[in-house]
C-alpha cells in the first residue's frame, strides 16, 4: 500500500472514531433530554427522539463495521451485505423521520385549533413504527436478491468463489442500480423534495400569519414565532442532511452512468466522514438553535456530571399548554383584514 493512501486511510480511521463517540454521546443527550423533561415530550419530539436513536446505531454499529469495511477483510458475500444493508436501513429511517417531522410541523401551523384532535400520541407512535418498517422494506431489499453476487460470479476475474468469500467493499456486494434508480431516485431524493417544498410552505404560512399585525392581542404572534423558530431549526436539520448524503449519492451516479470514470480515494472517504458526520451534528443543531433542548441539556451537565444542584424539570412551563393559550387567542382575535374587506 502506497504511504500516502496508507495516511489517508488512517486519518480516515481516526476521523471515524471521533464521530462515533461524539455521535452515540450527543444523541444520547438528546433522548435523556426528552426523558427528564416534559415540554419535550411532544410529537415532533417523538419523532427527533426515532431519529436520535437511528444516530445513535450509526455511531455504535455502523461506524465500527465501516472502519471493519475499510480494512478490507475477506468475509461471505452475504454477510458483508447484511453490514451494507444495516446502513441503508438506518439512512431510510432518518429520511423518513425528517419527512415525518416535516409533516407535523405543517399539521401544527396549518390547523393549529384542531392539531391535538389529529396528532395523538398513539398516531406519531404510530407513524414512528411505520417508519422504520418502510426503512427495514427499503434497506434490506438487497438482501432479496437485488445485490451484486450474479455479477462477481459471472465475470472472469476469480474475484468470488464457491465458498461465496468476497472483499467486503460495499460496491462489491451493493448494486448501483438498486442505488441509484431505486433508493436515490425512489426513496431519497423524492422526500428530500417534498420536505423541501414542505418548509417553503410553513414558512410562507407563518409569515402570512404575522403579517397580519393583529392589534390588541400579542399571543397569536408568539405562537408563530414560537413556530418559526423551531421551523428554522428543524430546516436547518434537513439542509444538513442533504448536504451530508447528496454527495455519496452523486458519487454513486457517476460510478453507474460512468463506469470508467476515476474517483479518488481521498474523495470517497470525504463523502463518507459526511454521512456518518451528519449523525453527530443534529444534538449541536438543537443545542444551539432550541431553548429547551439547551436547558435540559445544561441541566444534565450541571446534575449529572457536576454533582451540582438543578431546578426539577417540572418547574418549566409545558410547550403543549403554551401553545394552546396562544391557538385560544388566535381563534379569539380578530382579523383587520377580513373585516376590512366585508
Amino acid at each position: 500500500m502506497p504511504e500516502d493512501l496508507y495516511a489517508a486511510k488512517a486519518l480516515y480511521m481516526c476521523m471515524e472514531v471521533v464521530i462515533a463517540v461524539s455521535s452515540v454521546i450527543g444523541n444520547v443527550m438528546v433522548v435523556w433530554a426528552v426523558n427528564i423533561n416534559r415540554s419535550l415530550r411532544d410529537t415532533t419530539f417523538c419523532f427527533i427522539v426515532s431519529l436520535a436513536l437511528a444516530d445513535i446505531a450509526v455511531g455504535a454499529l455502523v461506524i465500527p463495521l465501516a472502519i471493519t469495511i475499510s480494512i478490507g477483510l475477506q468475509t461471505h458475500f452475504y454477510s458483508c451485505l447484511l453490514v451494507a444493508c444495516t446502513v441503508l436501513v438506518l439512512t431510510q429511517s432518518s429520511i423518513l423521520a425528517l419527512l415525518a417531522i416535516a409533516i407535523d410541523r405543517y399539521l401544527r401551523v396549518k390547523i393549529p385549533t384542531s392539531y391535538k384532535r389529529v396528532v395523538t400520541p398513539k398516531r406519531a407512535g404510530i407513524a414512528v413504527f411505520v417508519c422504520w418498517m418502510v426503512a427495514f422494506i427499503v434497506g434490506l431489499t438487497p438482501m432479496l436478491g437485488w445485490n451484486n453476487l450474479h455479477n462477481l460470479q459471472h465475470n472472469n476475474n476469480g474475484s468470488i468463489g464457491p465458498d461465496l468469500i468476497v472483499t467486503c467493499q460495499f460496491e462489491n456486494v451493493i448494486s448501483m442500480e438498486y442505488m441509484v434508480y431505486f433508493n436515490f431516485f425512489g426513496w431519497v431524493l423524492p422526500p428530500l423534495l417534498f420536505m423541501l417544498i414542505i418548509y417553503s410552505e410553513i414558512f410562507y404560512m407563518i409569515h402570512k400569519q404575522l403579517n397580519k399585525k393583529v392589534s390588541g392581542h400579542s399571543e397569536p404572534n408568539k405562537y408563530y414565532d414560537k413556530e418559526l423558530k423551531l421551523a428554522k431549526s428543524l430546516a436547518l436539520v434537513l439542509f444538513l442532511f442533504a448536504v451530508s448524503w447528496l454527495p455519496l449519492h452523486i458519487m454513486n451516479c457517476i460510478t453507474l452512468f460512468c463506469p470508467k470514470c476515476e474517483k479518488p480515494m481521498f474523495l470517497i472517504y470525504i463523502a463518507i466522514l459526511l454521512t456518518h458526520g451528519n449523525s453527530a451534528v443534529n444534538p449541536i443543531v438543537y443545542a444551539f438553535r432550541i431553548k429547551k433542548f439547551r436547558t435540559a441539556f445544561q441541566r444534565i451537565w450541571k446534575q449529572y456530571f457536576c454533582c451540582k444542584e438543578a431546578p426539577p424539570p417540572e418547574s418549566q412551563p409545558s410547550e403543549r399548554l403554551d401553545n394552546n393559550h396562544y391557538i385560544a387567542a388566535a381563534v379569539a382575535a380578530p382579523e383587520p383584514a377580513l373585516e376590512h374587506n366585508v
